[in-house]
């Protein structure tokens, strides 16, 4: 176990550039969930750790080491795809032990690491079948046990759960999350499913187009968004965004007539062009805060809780309520804001100036 540092980390292919300068600091047994849309060059920093992607600048190191002249397989990093790269023909302990076997590992070692592993993973039962055999469930946690047998210093995940159906994805969270509690190795984990990342890591950082937009705890990240790209990708449903201008010591006003109070955290100045964050969940059916009123475009109840979709001067908004909602498509609702809930943005560079 180890940490891991990227320090001005660039990559580019010509002229293009694809990673623009990151520095990332992860502690030893931290776990650190890169998220982002796709092409915003997240697989492309996993790769590079692990060393299957040369770097155009920069250092990559490992604890106190700098890896960037080392082959992936000195850089004692084991990595967990998406496609579980499985050898068919061989056995759930054979492709365990295989790159153990490789090594030149002692047998006696090879057969104690691969136990241990299969008795964590709950996959004593199945040693003797072979990938086919399996579901795809299984498949994962065999591809886990493989790279946890090398006792890695990092572990690299690239997408692990995005071939499963959503109940297994589930579930697989839940067991990843349960796995790093044992083995407590520093993990890098690289999904494009914001929920997952939440769910799982330590840390978020998220990332846009090559550069990091913002990186903290789930929670950080979800109440205090550093810009209108995190407040919009953290979150699910995704934040509602109405155009507004400063119209007083915070005070919003929509080009409906809305006035939005909220709490200012920097300098705003009257007239300035904003952007009014407003998380669905946050949007209540009674209580302080101000009032929005529209049409109901569409409801989608799912049993625990009910999305409305509203319609207010011609722009839809999401509300989430708990529960069941006795409303129709074509009355007319209304929400309130609460301050506290109220996320401002500065409309021409997209940062935060709420508090």
């Amino acid at each position: 176990m180890a940490s891991l540092d990227l320090r001005n980390i660039e990559k580019g292919y010509g002229t293009v550039s694809v990673i623009k300068g990151i520095d990332l600091h992860v502690d030893e047994g931290e776990f650190v969930a890169l998220v982002g849309p796709s092409g915003c060059g997240k697989s492309t920093i996993l790769r590079m750790i692990a060393g299957l992607e040369d770097i155009t600048g920069g250092e990559i190191a490992i604890g106190d080491e700098v890896v960037n002249d080392m082959t992936p397989r000195e850089r004692n990093i084991a990595m967990v795809f998406q496609s579980y790269a499985l050898y068919p023909h061989m056995t759930v302990s054979r492709n365990m032990s295989f790159n153990l076997e490789l090594s030149g590992k002692p047998k006696a070692e090879i057969a104690q690491r691969v136990a241990n592993a299969a008795r964590m993973l709950e996959l004593e039962p199945l040693l003797d079948r072979k990938p086919s055999q399996l579901s795809g469930g299984q498949r994962q946690r065999v591809a886990m046990g493989r790279a946890i047998v090398r006792d890695p210093s990092v572990f690299l995940f690239d997408e692990p759960l995005s071939n499963l159906d959503a109940k297994l994805r589930v579930q697989m969270r839940g067991e990843i999350k349960a796995l790093h509690k044992k083995v407590g190795v520093t993990s890098i984990y690289v999904t494009h499913d914001q929920v997952e990342a939440m769910t799982l890591a330590d840390r978020v950082v998220v990332l846009d187009k090559g550069v990091i937009q913002q990186s903290g705890t789930p929670m950080e990240l979800y109440r205090h968004p550093a810009n209108i790209f995190v407040a919009g990708f953290i979150g699910s449903p995704a934040m509602n965004f109405l155009d507004a201008a400063i119209v007083g010591d915070g005070k919003a006003k929509t080009s409906e007539g809305v006035v939005f109070d909220f709490a200012p955290g920097s300098a705003v100045t009257a007239g300035q062009a904003v952007v009014i964050g407003l998380r669905p969940e946050h949007l209540l059916l009674d209580g302080p805060g101000t009032v929005l009123e529209g049409e109901v475009e569409y409801v989608e109840p799912t049993g625990g809780q009910t999305f409305v979709n509203l319609l207010i001067g011609g722009r839809a908004i999401t509300v989430v309520v708990s529960g069941a909602v006795d409303v129709l498509a074509g009355s007319r609702l209304s929400v309130r804001a609460g301050r506290d809930q109220v996320h401002v943005f500065d409309a021409s560079s997209g940062v935060r100036v709420s508090a």
